[in-house]
């Protein structure tokens, strides 16, 4: 009985051996876990944190973009004026010069034909 007890006592050495590294494995794999638990934590923060940025530029790129349209047609309509002035200036001017050199000609002295 004394072989019996001996290799007894080593299957039971080699029991609690192989439940002590099962222990150990579980102990590592929950460090992971929870080293993973926090990272993700972490990344969910940074991840709402950037869709509250993200949310905030693309309002006021909405904004500025609305703003930008507006000021393009403002300027399209300000030239369009300004051409048509110019325009204006540009006929009234024609005329005014007609209109002077018909009066100097009506004003100078006729020559006498002989």
């Amino acid at each position: 009985m004394t072989q019996q007890a001996a290799a007894l006592q080593t299957y039971n050495n080699e029991l609690v051996k192989c439940i002590e590294d099962l222990h150990s494995k579980r102990e590592e794999l929950s460090r992971q876990i929870k080293h993973e638990e926090e990272e993700k934590d972490r990344l969910q923060h940074d991840i709402r944190v950037l869709s509250e940025k993200l949310s905030r530029i693309n309002e006021s790129l909405a904004q500025r973009l609305t703003a930008r349209t507006s000021l393009d047609r403002t300027i399209a309509e300000t030239e369009a004026a300004y051409s048509k002035i110019l325009e204006s200036s540009q006929s009234l001017l024609s005329i005014l010069k007609q209109e002077a050199g018909d009066l100097s000609k009506a004003t100078e002295p006729r020559r006498k034909e002989y």
